[in-house]
C-alpha cells in the first residue's frame, strides 16, 4: 500500500479505517478495556510555520494516508462513545529506528554510498521520534489513568534541521556527509517541475510537534536521545551491509 496505488485512498481506508474499526469492535466485544491507536502527525498537517503542532489543532490531513488515519480516529471515537472502550490516540512523526522505510532508508543508503546531496543550505526544524521512545510511550498509555480518551503527540523532545540529521546519520555510518549548499528555492522549483513537490517539503520544510501535553498529563519523558537512535540505525545498517 502506498500513494502510487491506482486508488491510494481506497487502499488506505481498507487497512487503516475498515481494518482498524473491525479490530476495535472485536476488542470491545472481547472485553478489552483500552485501545491504543497509532495514528500519524499527518492528521495535523504537512508542515509547521509559526508554531509547532499540538493535539488540539484543527485536523488538516494532507495525504490519502493521513486522511485515512483521521477517518479512523473519528470512527474509533464514535465506537468508544457507544461501547465504553477506552481510546488513546498517539500521533507520531517520522519514526527513527533500524529498518525504517521511506526517506530515512533512502538517505541512509545515499550517505553510505557517499553520494553528494543538495541539502547543505537547509535551515529547517523537524521533530522525530525514536522507536524506543514510541514504544515506551505506548507502554505508558496502556494503564495510565489519565491517558483514556486523550490524543497525544510523540517526539524525542528535540528538533533538528535536515542538515544536522544527515551529519549525525553520516557519523553513525562512519562517513562524512557530502552536502552541497543548494538554495531551497532551487530545489523547490526542480521538484515542482518533476512533479514531486512533497519530497522537498518533507526534507526542507519544518514539522515540529509540541509534546508538553504528553509530558504533563502522563509524566512521560523520552528515554533515549535522537542521536542514540541514529547510531542504532547506523550500526544495524552496517551490520546488514557487511553480510
Amino acid at each position: 500500500m502506498h500513494e502510487k496505488a491506482m486508488d491510494p485512498l481506497a487502499e488506505f481506508r481498507r487497512a487503516n479505517v475498515e481494518g482498524t474499526l473491525q479490530l476495535a469492535r472485536q476488542a470491545a466485544e472481547a472485553g478489552v478495556r483500552r485501545f491504543i491507536f497509532l495514528s500519524s502527525i499527518g492528521v495535523n498537517g504537512a508542515e509547521t510555520f509559526d508554531k509547532p503542532f499540538d493535539p488540539d489543532d484543527v485536523p488538516a490531513p494532507h495525504s490519502a494516508y493521513a486522511l485515512a488515519k483521521h477517518e479512523a480516529e473519528l470512527g474509533l471515537r464514535a465506537l468508544s462513545a457507544s461501547s465504553g472502550l477506552e481510546l488513546v490516540i498517539i500521533r507520531p512523526p517520522l519514526v527513527v529506528g533500524p529498518g525504517a522505510p521511506g526517506n530515512l532508508d533512502r538517505l541512509t543508503r545515499a550517505l553510505h554510498r557517499r553520494l553528494p546531496m543538495p541539502f547543505g543550505a537547509v535551515d529547517n526544524r523537524r521533530s522525530f521520534v525514536a522507536r524506543a521512545n514510541l514504544v515506551d510511550l505506548v507502554a505508558t498509555c496502556l494503564d495510565h489513568p489519565s491517558a483514556a480518551g486523550q490524543t497525544f503527540l510523540a517526539s524525542d523532545g528535540e528538533d533538528i534541521s535536515t542538515t544536522a540529521l544527515l551529519n549525525a546519520l553520516a557519523k553513525a555510518l562512519g562517513r562524512s556527509a557530502r552536502l552541497v549548499p543548494v538554495p531551497v528555492a532551487w530545489l523547490t522549483a526542480v521538484a515542482r517541475l518533476a512533479g514531486r513537490p512533497q519530497v522537498v517539503q518533507q526534507l526542507c520544510g519544518s514539522l515540529q510537534v509540541d509534546i508538553s501535553k504528553t509530558r504533563g498529563l502522563l509524566g512521560w519523558s523520552p528515554v533515549v536521545r535522537l542521536t542514540d537512535a541514529l547510531e542504532e540505525v547506523g550500526r544495524e545498517f552496517l551490520a546488514h551491509a557487511s553480510r
